[in-house]
């Protein structure tokens, strides 16, 4: 298998150094402790003591020896070890003089450090990529550079790069098989043959089924939530919500998901049968919660737009029209109330103004009739003082209660309503209470 799906820059740091190590790859990896500096020390030239002690850090942080060419290291790593062992760092161009030093040198640090082959590794790696190809969703990109550092944390040997290639791609594979496998075996066959039914187009039709599920509604109104309504039913009447995936990671059932979802109807038919099934489950899946979704924010759309907001606009709207006669009705008011404020409560010859003698100055200026008409205008406009404010708008909200009629039950039907967390259900079955006719509270009852 060729190392295509590895980008240049991991092919080109594999086992060797692509970069300068910076400061803290320099302390983490080439700080002698004190095994290794007394290791270093023990070697009889300038030239052995600095190439062991670079060997050591060179292992440690590539998870291999520079057998073939030991002085292929950084300036900057050499001259870190050289400060430590008080040696100068032009020693380190001897290092290469008898080849066979430098395997003797890598023979020592794996025995004294506990350095595995590969082969001795293996196992352990393929469970642990196994482990992460089963729980997330990592391509092998990801899950290549997690092999490598899981090697050198662990002391084991890097091999070549192909075989660490051939084997995260066989990891990986070996476990979305047996993902598909499990998911294929978890769903009836009556569901199977439904779910690939939902990749044919029908006659007549430009679509697949599939596809015309996935289409959320485009327009706002009562006819559109009750579409809506019906694609959240016809979706969860397929069943596939009632098929037992708790062995599955939620993760990886997201990437299916997400897969079949995004792909077109002839893409999902070419896969082999168990592939095919666990995507189209997990699509269907996740289309059951999605469709819901799409009703309530189409529900949400409608209440703020064409009930709420207009309710509102038009009581308000009755307000204005109002405002004329409101206007008039108050100046008749406040013209007689004018008459009654400036008429002196006695004469000045201190007899007491009577009440009939108020009223005939109040008609000088308004006619009784014309008050009266005026004070029932005002008590018709303007509410009482403990009354409700919004009595407008109610009584408007409730007028276009036809606009929700229609798909009322139907929503209680398909969306199961339930209390949150520390509160008690909404009602009976977790529905809400009262049944339909108080799914919108406070705005109308059902006759």
């Amino acid at each position: 298998m060729p190392v295509e799906y590895l980008s240049a820059d991991q092919e080109a740091r594999y086992g060797r150094f692509a970069t300068e190590p910076s400061p803290g790859e320099l302390e983490q990896f080439f700080r002698l402790d004190k095994k290794a500096l007394g290791l270093a020390r023990a070697k009889r030239r300038p030239a052995t003591r600095l190439g062991w002690a670079v060997q050591w850090g060179t292992v440690r942080m590539l998870g291999t020896f520079l057998t073939e060419d030991p002085t292929a290291v950084p300036a900057a790593a050499v001259r870190f070890v050289a400060e430590q062992l008080g040696i100068d760092d032009e020693y380190f161009t001897e290092y290469s003089t008898r080849a066979h030093t430098a395997y003797e040198h890598a023979w020592e640090i794996r025995d004294e450090y506990g350095y595995r082959d590969f082969a001795a590794g293996e196992a352990e790696l393929r469970g642990f990529l196994a482990a992460r190809v089963w729980s997330s969703l990592e391509g092998p990109r990801a899950l290549f550079d997690r092999a490598v550092v899981w090697l050198v944390n662990n002391r084991v040997l890097l091999p070549g790069i192909t075989t660490l290639v051939r084997m995260v791609a066989a990891v990986r594979q070996e476990e979305n098989d047996r993902l598909h496998a499990a998911l294929y075996e978890a769903v009836p066959y009556g569901l199977r043959t439904e779910m690939v039914r939902l990749l044919e187009v029908p006659e007549k039709k430009r679509i697949s089924e599939l596809e015309r599920l996935r289409l959320g509604p485009m327009r706002v109104s009562g006819k559109a939530v009750e579409h809506a309504l019906d694609r959240a039913r016809e979706v969860r009447g397929l069943g596939a919500g009632a098929v037992d995936v708790g062995r599955v990671p939620a993760a990886r059932m997201t990437g299916l998901a997400r897969y079949g979802l995004s792909s077109k109807a002839p893409t999902l038919k070419r896969p082999e049968v168990t592939r095919q099934t666990a995507t189209l489950l997990a699509a269907v899946r996740h289309l059951e919660s999605a469709t819901v979704d799409d009703a309530l924010d189409l529900l949400h759309a409608l209440m703020a737009t064409k009930l709420l907001a207009k309710a509102e606009r038009m009581g308000n709207d009755a307000k204005l029209k109002a405002l004329p006669q409101l206007r008039k009705a108050a100046k008749k008011v406040a013209a007689a109330v004018d008459v009654l404020m400036t008429t002196p409560p006695a004469t000045e010859a201190g007899e007491m103004v009577s009440v009939v003698d108020a009223w005939s100055a109040i008609e000088e200026v308004v006619p009784r009739e014309q008050l009266a008409a005026a004070l029932a205008t005002i008590a018709a406009v303007v509410p009482d003082a403990d009354g409700d404010d919004d009595a407008e708008w109610r009584a408007e909200l409730v007028a276009r209660y036809g606009t929700v009629r229609g798909f009322i039950r139907l929503l209680v039907e398909v969306i199961d309503f339930g209390a949150v967390a520390g509160w008690e259900p909404a009602g009976p079955g977790g529905r809400c209470r009262g049944g339909p006719e108080w799914v919108f509270e406070g705005v109308a009852r059902t006759p």
